[in-house]
C-alpha cells in the first residue's frame, strides 16, 4: 500500500478551471484540496508580466491590465494542428497571438521579462499541472509525485499524449489518463452505492469551458464498464460566453457607434461580465450587464433575459445532443434502458440544456446530486488511490473498462479501384481498452520492395477525412508477385489509450513500429 509520502492525486485539468483532489484512507472519502485563494477550483490561465510568470487566480485576476500576456483555453490547442479549422477560429477570438510552428504546431507568443517566448499548449498545461500538485503538496505536506490526469473522452492519440507529456514536464508521473465522464460515473457510483441493488445503466453528460463529453456505463459490483462514448472536444461555455460577446459588441456599437473589436482590454471585461451573466442567468430570468466606461467615456449598460441568451446558442445547445443520441446508437441502447442521467461539467447547469435533455429521455428527471465541478478530480482521485494500492471499501474488487472513442486504422491501397486512400479498420471505435489486434495484409503490386504504413484514426472509409497519427516503412521486401509476400501487423492500445504499431515482413522476419506520440519541440 502507499505510503504518507508518496500519495497520489488526481487532477482535473479543464479547459477555464482545474481542480485537484486525494483519497484520504482513513476518513474513507476524497478530499477536494482548496488553493491558496481558498478557492476549491483554480483558473487554468497563465499570465506572464515583466517581471514574472503567474498561475491560477493570479494570472486571472491580472487579465485586464495585462490580456495579451494572459493565456487561457490551452486544452483547445493541445495536440492540435495550427491549421485546423477550429484553431483558425478560436485564434480570432483570443487576445493572446498564436503562430504557426515547426510541424504546423501552435505556439503561443507572449512578452515576458520583457523578451518575446514562445509556448506550446503543453507547456502552458504543464504550469497549470505544477500548481495543482503545489496546491496538493502544501495540503499533504509532502512532494507529491505521482498522479492521474483527466481528459475529455472524445481527445484523440495526439491529444493524450501531448496531456501525458504536460504531466512529464510539471514532474508527475502519469500513472494513468482517464476519461472524464468515467471519473464523474466513479464519483457518482460512488455517492450511490448504498442505495443500489445489482446492475444499472449510467449517462454521464458532461460539458464545461471547452468540451462535451457523452459516456454510457454499466455500473455494479466495483465495475464500471464503457459500454460508448461521443462528444465534441470544441464545444462548450466559452462559446456560449462568446455568442452574448459578440451580440453586446453589436448592442455596443449601435448605441455609441465604437467598434470594440480591436479593444483586447475592452473585450475582456465585457467577457467576464457576460461569464458572470450567463451563470446568473441559470438562476434568473433575467441579468443586467453594465460596465461603466467600456470604451472611452462610453458606459455600457443592457438587460439580457434568459430567453436571448438562450436563442443566441440554441444551435449549440442542439448539436449537444448529437453525442447523445449518438451514444445511445453505439450502445445499442434505448432512452428507457438507462436508469440515471448525470450531470458533470459547469455548463451542465443551464436550465436550456438540462430541458433539452430531460426531452430526449421522456421527461426523466436527472440525476444533480453530485458537483459538476468536483467530480470528475473526485473519481481521479479516487483511480490513483486504487493505483497506489489502497484497498477502497466503497468499492470492492474496483475495475475500470473503458473504450477507445475513434476508429483506429492502416492505409491500404485498393488495386481494383486504384484507390490509395482506404482505410482498413483495426480497431472499431467503442471496443475496451487495453487492446491488442493483429491483422495481416499483403503487398498491392508485383516486385514490391517496400511497404509504406500509415496510422490513422477516424471514421472515414477515406483517411483524408481522417487524423493522421504517424508512418513507418518497411524496406528491403523481396521482390515477388503481388499478393505473395505477407505482413502481420499489430495495433496495442495501453490502458491511458496510447497507441504502439508494429509490422513484420512474414518473408524475412524484418519488424518496424512506430509509438503514436506528439512531436515535442
Amino acid at each position: 500500500m502507499a505510503g504518507a509520502a508518496d500519495r497520489a492525486i488526481g487532477i482535473d485539468l479543464g479547459t477555464t478551471y482545474s481542480c485537484v483532489a486525494v483519497w484520504e484512507q482513513e476518513q474513507g472519502h476524497v478530499e477536494i484540496i482548496v488553493n491558496d485563494q481558498g478557492n476549491r477550483t483554480t483558473p487554468s490561465y497563465v499570465a506572464f508580466t515583466d517581471t514574472e510568470s503567474l498561475v491560477g487566480d493570479a494570472a486571472f485576476n491580472q487579465i485586464l491590465r495585462n490580456p495579451t500576456n494572459s493565456i487561457f483555453d490551452a486544452k483547445r490547442l493541445i495536440g492540435r494542428k495550427f491549421s485546423d479549422d477550429t484553431i483558425q477560429g478560436d485564434v480570432k477570438l483570443w487576445p493572446f497571438k498564436v503562430i504557426e510552428g515547426p510541424d504546423d504546431k501552435p505556439m503561443i507568443v507572449v512578452t515576458y521579462q520583457e523578451q518575446e517566448k514562445q509556448f506550446t499548449a503543453e507547456e502552458i498545461s504543464s504550469m497549470v499541472l505544477i500548481k495543482m500538485r503545489k496546491i496538493a503538496e502544501a495540503y499533504l505536506g509532502s512532494t507529491v509525485t505521482s498522479a492521474v490526469i483527466t481528459v475529455p473522452a472524445y481527445f484523440n492519440n495526439s491529444q493524450r499524449q501531448a496531456t501525458k507529456d504536460a504531466g512529464a514536464t510539471a514532474g508527475l508521473n502519469v500513472m494513468r489518463i482517464i476519461n472524464e465522464p468515467t471519473a464523474a460515473a466513479i464519483a457518482y457510483g460512488i455517492d450511490k452505492k448504498a442505495s443500489w441493488h445489482g446492475k444499472r445503466n449510467v449517462m454521464i453528460f458532461d460539458i464545461g469551458g471547452g468540451t462535451l463529453d457523452v459516456s454510457l456505463l454499466t455500473i455494479g459490483d466495483g465495475v464500471f464498464e464503457v459500454k460508448a462514448t461521443a462528444g465534441e472536444t470544441h464545444l462548450g461555455g466559452e462559446d456560449f460566453d462568446n455568442r452574448l460577446v459578440n451580440y453586446c459588441v453589436e448592442q455596443f456599437k449601435r448605441k455609441t457607434n465604437a467598434d470594440l473589436t480591436g479593444n483586447s482590454r475592452a473585450l475582456r471585461r465585457l467577457r467576464n461580465e457576460c461569464e458572470k451573466a450567463k451563470r446568473r442567468l441559470s438562476f434568473s430570468a433575467t441579468t443586467e450587464i453594465e460596465i461603466d466606461c467600456l470604451d472611452k467615456d462610453n458606459d455600457f449598460y443592457v438587460t439580457i433575459t434568459r430567453a436571448k441568451f438562450e436563442q443566441l446558442n440554441l444551435d449549440f445547445f442542439n448539436k449537444c445532443m448529437e453525442p447523445v443520441e449518438k451514444c445511445l446508437r453505439d450502445a445499442n441502447m434505448d432512452v428507457d434502458s438507462v436508469d440515471d442521467v448525470v450531470l458533470a461539467g459547469g455548463s451542465s447547469r443551464i436550465p436550456k440544456v438540462q430541458q433539452l435533455l430531460e426531452n430526449v429521455f421522456k421527461g426523466k428527471e436527472l440525476c444533480k446530486g453530485i458537483n459538476p465541478d468536483e467530480a470528475i478530480a473526485y473519481g481521479a482521485a479516487v483511480q490513483a488511490a486504487v493505483l497506489s494500492g489502497y484497498e477502497i471499501e466503497k468499492l470492492q474488487d474496483f475495475t475500470l473498462l473503458d473504450v477507445i472513442p475513434l476508429s483506429l486504422g492502416v492505409e491500404i491501397s485498393v488495386p481494383s479501384t486504384g484507390d490509395e486512400h482506404c482505410m482498413q479498420v483495426v480497431i472499431p471505435r467503442n471496443t475496451r481498452v487495453p487492446i491488442k489486434v493483429n491483422i495481416t495484409l499483403w503487398t498491392t503490386y508485383n516486385n514490391q520492395v517496400e511497404a509504406v504504413f500509415g496510422i490513422y484514426e477516424g471514421e472515414s472509409s477515406t483517411t483524408l477525412n481522417n487524423n493522421f497519427l504517424g508512418k513507418f516503412v518497411l524496406e528491403g521486401i523481396p521482390p515477388a508477385p503481388a499478393g505473395h509476400i505477407s505482413f502481420d501487423v499489430c495495433f496495442d492500445m495501453d490502458a491511458n489509450g496510447i497507441l504502439s504499431v508494429s509490422a513484420q515482413d512474414t518473408s524475412t522476419g524484418q519488424k518496424k513500429g512506430i509509438t503514436i506520440i506528439s512531436k515535442k519541440q
